[in-house]
């Protein structure tokens, strides 16, 4: 113990009962194979840990055979925690500190401790099963149960009895430690307490009795829909309302609430309230958002505000896995004095970083903790205390909630047995599989497998790729992948809807193709940049400029692994010598996305379309076919299948079928079709036959089905209706 008490320094004395704590995780790292060490919010297990563990190996005169791997969940994590690390041992980032994340990683000779994410490890186990050379690794933020997580916990378990020497540390800031301690045969486990600031918690019902904002039927509704065209204009209004009163500039506030249906005590109190008495504090916004949609969105809803909009008030971030390192880092950096940080963020941003944030617009505990890690802090919950208290201690796994067709592979490609008894190992297993993808009978590897399991990216695209390649048409299908792979580069903004829809059927060029379209649009984006007029390109198509740049920055990755794995091994000319063949691009995008398909039957009034598993579909309005009365082709290909539990209703008037929009109860989906048919009999909607959409029968049913499965919105859909008032989603193509 002499030795640990050397390497302690001044700030970690000051947070002692942490100290100890952590030294003791370490004196038990060194006599037990395995341990689970919990931390609250800024107790410093990230960061201050492996550098326990480096520091006594050196002490001890095994720094030179000493190879940390730490693995965190996302890209960020890994090179912000490295250069903390670095920066608090004096030294450069790449010395005995380093990082490694896909395409990009600081490390050198003298490296001892390396940042890594959990993918960089299981692509080391494919080229060495059994980490030679490695003796401590750290998976940190275990809680978060990814699919790679999970699934590096079951190669780890069958690794340590051929590898006793080998040393595992679980990390996280929350976990139910009992479940990782038994999976690991009674591992101990060490809970290391952190300092954090007060952090005072707010609730939805809260909220409204301290701003006065008042729901009305028609604020109710998501300002982020695109598809309620019959309620735009006041939806516009009631969002001008909603704008005001949420605006920092309280004064205005003040002036346009309406206080009706609050007490009286409430109306007297905001009577009184004065804005100019608010000392607002320094520090930053932490916004946690579902994904990049609303993350765009409300950030062109901020930048069109006033106030928030302002530069030289406001400093407007964004932090999302598909942004470039560069782009991620910028949520680290102060604002200048006098100018608010708003960082609006998915939950990449809950854990291993540290943000100078104040308020946080959250949804669980941990996030709670991320604005007291600095200063005090305030956390609003935009739900009621109700939902607060029914949320689930814990997410569900991955393994649980999504496709399994990329870990099958890497389990063949480890050469780890059966995949069924591989996954009946894992600490929670998912419900017997059935495998389809590039495996044979005895679900042993096919060449194409061999193949899709070292590409990076989902195995349908990875087959998609490889057509590309020996097609020659490798230019468009990247264009393609990367397409599918970040959201959809078209916008349709709420008040240019037809617009924005017209402007997307040109790319068609009325070959019915979202893939095509795709094509076309990054293809025109890619010559006007050349002629430096990409922004122009991009604002009169309204097409994100964001989105193509990612696109472009996926097709360079593409390349660069195809080429790395020998699949691309001739000049790019001869790689698309057939990539102006459309004909030979629809059938690779449909060989690599077998076996979705959608057949398609043009009737008299409607489209009917059908998919082999689950019966009869409707056309997301977003995609270019929604708008056209008929499509002329049998066959429509998709991604996958995804649910979206909504409400939807049907009014049968004068011969026609008003369908309304999906709505959250089934009163307001009543109350649409209604208000649909009136507003035809008034002339003030597109005539009936215009709109597929809403052409196609749906009736009313009075069940419900609540089984969920996460709805991912970044790329063009298909809806249908299984039972009751359920609804799935799938992207969709020709």
């Amino acid at each position: 113990m002499p030795e640990i008490v050397k390497t302690v320094t001044v700030y970690q004395l000051m947070h002692m009962e942490a100290m100890l704590c952590a030294l003791m995780a370490l004196w038990v790292v060194m006599h037990e194979k395995v341990i689970v060490v919990s931390g609250e919010t800024g107790c410093g297990k990230t960061t201050q840990l492996p550098q326990y563990i480096l520091e006594y190996e050196i002490e001890a005169a095994r720094g030179a055979a000493c190879s940390i791997i730490c693995t965190q969940p996302r890209r960020i994590s890994a090179m912000s925690v490295s250069e903390r690390v670095a920066a608090e041992r004096g030294e450069k980032l790449g010395e005995s500190v380093g990082y490694k994340v896909r395409l990009e990683g600081m490390r050198g000779r003298d490296t001892r401790l390396l940042f890594c994410t959990t993918g960089i490890l299981l692509r080391r186990l494919l080229l060495d099963r059994d980490l030679k050379g490695v003796t401590h690794v750290i998976v940190d933020e275990i809680h978060e149960r990814g699919m790679n997580e999970d699934f590096l916990l079951i190669v780890l378990r069958d690794l340590l009895p051929r590898r006793p020497e080998l040393r595992l540390i679980l990390m996280s800031a929350t976990l139910n430690a009992d479940l990782f301690s038994s999976y690991f045969g009674g591992a101990p486990a060490i809970h290391i307490p952190g300092f954090t600031y007060p952090v005072r918690a707010h609730v939805l019902e809260n909220l409204l009795e301290i701003t006065g904002y008042r729901l009305t039927p028609y604020n109710q509704i998501d300002d982020y829909g695109q598809e309620k065209t019959w309620k735009m204009q006041k939806q516009a209004q009631a969002f001008k309302k909603r704008k005001s009163q949420i605006a920092s500039s309280v004064e205005d506030a003040l002036e346009v609430a309406d206080y009706k249906g609050y007490s009286s005590r409430t109306r007297e109190s905001l009577s009184c309230w004065n804005p100019d008495s608010i000392k607002e504090r320094p520090g930053a916004v932490l916004v946690f958002m579902t994904g990049w949609d609303d993350i765009n969105s409300l950030k062109d809803q901020l930048q069109a505000h006033p106030i928030l909009g302002d530069p030289r008030i406001v400093l407007l971030l964004a932090c999302h896995g598909s942004m470039a390192s560069s782009e991620q880092r910028l949520i680290f950096d102060k604002p200048e004095d006098g100018v608010r940080k708003i960082v609006l963020a998915t939950n990449m941003a809950e854990t291993s970083i540290t943000i100078n944030d104040v308020v946080i617009v959250e949804q669980g505990d941990i996030r709670r903790g991320r604005a007291g890690r600095v200063q005090p802090g305030e956390c609003y919950h935009l739900y009621p205390r109700s939902v607060y208290d029914a949320l689930a201690d814990y997410q569900l796994p991955e393994l649980l909630r999504t496709p399994l067709q990329s870990l099958c592979l890497q389990i063949k490609s480890l050469q780890l047995g059966s995949i069924s008894e591989f996954l009946s190992r894992a600490l929670q297993p998912p419900e017997p599989l059935s495998v389809i993808g590039a495996l044979d009978e005895h679900e042993n590897l096919t060449v194409l497998g061999r193949h899709l399991s070292v590409l990076p990216v989902e195995p349908k695209l990875g087959k998609m790729l490889i057509l590309g390649t020996i097609f020659n048409c490798l230019d468009p299908i990247m264009t393609v992948v990367a397409g599918l792979s970040v959201r959809d580069p078209f916008l349709i903004p709420f008040d240019k809807k037809d617009l924005a829809e017209s402007a997307k059927a040109q790319f068609s060029a009325r070959d019915c193709s979202d893939h095509l379209a795709l094509v076309r649009a990054y293809n025109g984006w890619k010559d006007a940049e050349r002629q430096q007029s990409g922004h122009e390109y991009c604002w009169k198509n309204f097409l994100s400029a964001q989105t193509l740049k990612a696109i472009d920055s996926l097709r360079k990755q593409f390349f660069s692994l195809l080429k790395d794995t020998g699949l691309v091994d001739k000049p790019s000319e001869n790689c698309n010598s057939r990539s102006i063949d459309e004909h030979l691009m629809r059938a690779v995008i449909c060989a690599g996305l077998f076996p979705g398909l959608c057949s398609v039957v043009n009737k008299e009034k409607s489209i009917t379309l059908k998919t082999m598993e689950d019966g009869q579909v409707l056309l997301y309005s977003n995609s270019v076919n929604a708008g056209v009365p008929k499509i002329p082709y049998p066959w429509l290909v998709l991604l996958f299948s995804l649910k979206n539990n909504q409400f939807r209703s049907t009014v049968f008037f004068n011969g026609l079928d008003f369908v309304g929009q999906p709505c959250s109860s089934k009163k307001l989906a009543e109350k649409d079709a209604a208000a649909a048919a009136l507003l035809w009999l008034k002339g003030e909607t597109h005539s009936y036959s215009r709109n597929t959409d809403s052409s196609v029968l749906l009736k009313k049913s009075r069940t419900i089905n609540q089984n969920r499965i996460p709805v991912r919105d970044d790329l063009p859909v298909l809806k249908w209706q299984l039972k009751g008032n359920t609804y799935f989603t799938a992207p969709l193509d020709s």
